[in-house]
């Protein structure tokens, strides 16, 4: 008989500051977080990369036009430490994504992971989207949205598995707001290792002089100088 698994140690999660991270994310667009993971975490899951049993999809960008670079979405079951990263950031963030909504006027999203994977199920959307990119000298990602479906939560995490200016050169993360009758706003992250950084899938509200309106936002990811950049994404709704 085989042992259960052990669950994964994260106590930094224990320590997020969500109404901290909810005003970054009310104010600027997106929210950095202090480190997640530890190192050994990182590179934990950085080393599952190359081990095909684990991945459902492999996508090269190039072959798309997406940039340049390879990302590939886990299979069911996800690997614990991605599991329990998903199930128990879910709550707090949800608790986010219906503030927003109030504001925009938008549908409300359930509690617990479970019952949003269940909702989006009923629509078709049973592919796990949690996924790890990687990129090598050159490499980049053009500005997009990840959509999947019909049923789209809008937050996400992206957290830094490789280590800046060790194991990379440039390679920031980059956030555009498209304001209505505006000029773009772009922003630029630059998460440590084990740091996340949380931010829209598609869109957010933005207070204006007449109350809340909805932004468009869209991210991607400036050219590798040198080195291999490694994320974690952790998107919650599935795909189809």
């Amino acid at each position: 008989m085989s042992k259960p698994r052990t669950a994964p140690d994260l106590p930094a999660l224990a320590d997020l500051d969500w109404p901290a991270l909810g005003r970054s994310l009310d104010e600027s667009g997106f929210a950095m977080t202090p480190p997640m993971l530890s190192p050994t975490q990182c590179a934990e899951v950085l080393e599952m990369f190359d081990d095909d049993a684990r991945f459902r999809s492999t996508v090269v960008m190039a072959r798309h036009a997406f940039g340049e670079g390879t990302y590939r979405y886990f299979a069911e079951p996800l690997p614990p430490l991605v599991q329990a990263l998903r199930e128990r950031l879910y709550p707090p963030i949800a608790a986010i994504a219906n503030r927003w909504a109030e504001r925009l006027g938008g549908r409300r999203f359930p509690e617990t992971l479970d019952e949003l994977l269940a909702e989006c199920a009923r629509l078709g959307q049973r592919e796990p989207t949690p996924l790890v990119l990687r990129y090598g000298p050159g490499g980049h990602n053009c500005l997009h949205q990840d959509v999947y479906g019909e049923l789209t939560f809008p937050l996400q995490f992206l957290i830094m598995l490789s280590r800046p200016d060790e194991d990379f050169a440039g390679g920031e993360s980059v956030f555009v707001e498209q304001r209505p009758r505006q000029q773009s706003r772009p922003m630029v992250a630059r998460p440590a290792q084990g740091q996340a950084v949380i931010f829209p899938v598609r869109e957010r509200p933005r207070r204006g002089a007449r109350g809340y309106h909805r932004v468009q936002m869209r991210h991607g990811v400036s050219a590798v100088h040198a080195g291999d950049r490694h994320v974690l994404g952790v998107i919650f709704h599935n795909a189809r």
